[in-house]
């Protein structure tokens, strides 16, 4: 059974469109496919996949450890060309450690790791520990490899937001049962494409660090092949 990258909300909010509308300058706008990340969707059984090379570098950027627990066989590659923007390029940077954030908690076990509370927030950080409890009820962990590339991104004139969207390939990325050791593998799909949007928000409180407040998720992305 596939499972994508994450699980998402079964219907599009009103207020997609209105904050990617809010985040400022490109063509691409909040479609009909953009799904809200919420917690009432149940998790699929996770087996899907991902390909290939360079990751954000420190395990504690920030001062705040995002590294995956040891045996852990996962590997996270962010193909992303580095913005010119200072505020899109931390915005960016924050937004894969928020991803490793939640796959530090899907490999510990637990949805309170400190990373998650460093680089989430309101819905972004119920999100987040949604999908960790979702895996861990499931009793599996991930391995395999996640490509996340394709990135681009937006702001908000007033620099308090950005959104930081982009391809996930899942090709290569699998659940594995805890208990067994099973590796859960599919044939490779369409279902094995999402699209994120992470809005990130800017820390009043720290220089140059942003956390993840809303996730929104199309699925079989054809764009993203």
């Amino acid at each position: 059974m596939k499972r994508h990258t994450l699980p998402v909300a079964a219907a599009l909010a009103v207020t997609t469109t209105l904050l990617l509308t809010a985040c400022g300058s490109g063509d691409d706008k909040a479609g009909v496919n953009d799904k809200v990340a919420d917690a009432d969707q149940g998790s699929k059984k996770p087996t899907a996949s991902a390909s290939a090379s360079g990751a954000p570098g420190e395990d504690k950027p920030d001062g705040v450890d995002v590294s995956l627990p040891k045996g852990m066989d996962l590997t996270m590659v962010f193909d992303w060309a580095e913005p010119k923007g200072k505020n899109e390029a931390a915005a960016m940077k924050d937004a894969a450690n928020y991803l490793r954030a939640i796959y530090r908690g899907v490999g510990k076990r637990t949805t309170k790791d400190a990373s998650l509370t460093a680089y989430a927030t309101d819905d972004g950080l119920h999100y987040a520990q949604v999908q960790i409890s979702d895996w861990i009820k499931g009793g599996w962990t991930a391995t395999g490899t996640e490509r996340h590339y394709d990135v681009s991104t937006r702001s908000t004139t007033n620099g308090q937001a950005v959104e930081v969207a982009f391809c996930v390939d899942s090709t290569k990325f699998y659940g594995r049962e805890i208990e067994t050791g099973k590796v859960l593998k599919t044939k490779p799909s369409l279902a094995d494409f999402d699209y994120f949007k992470i809005v990130m928000v800017k820390l009043p409180t720290a220089d140059d660090l942003w956390q993840a407040s809303k996730v929104y998720v199309q699925t079989k992305a054809a764009k993203c092949q």
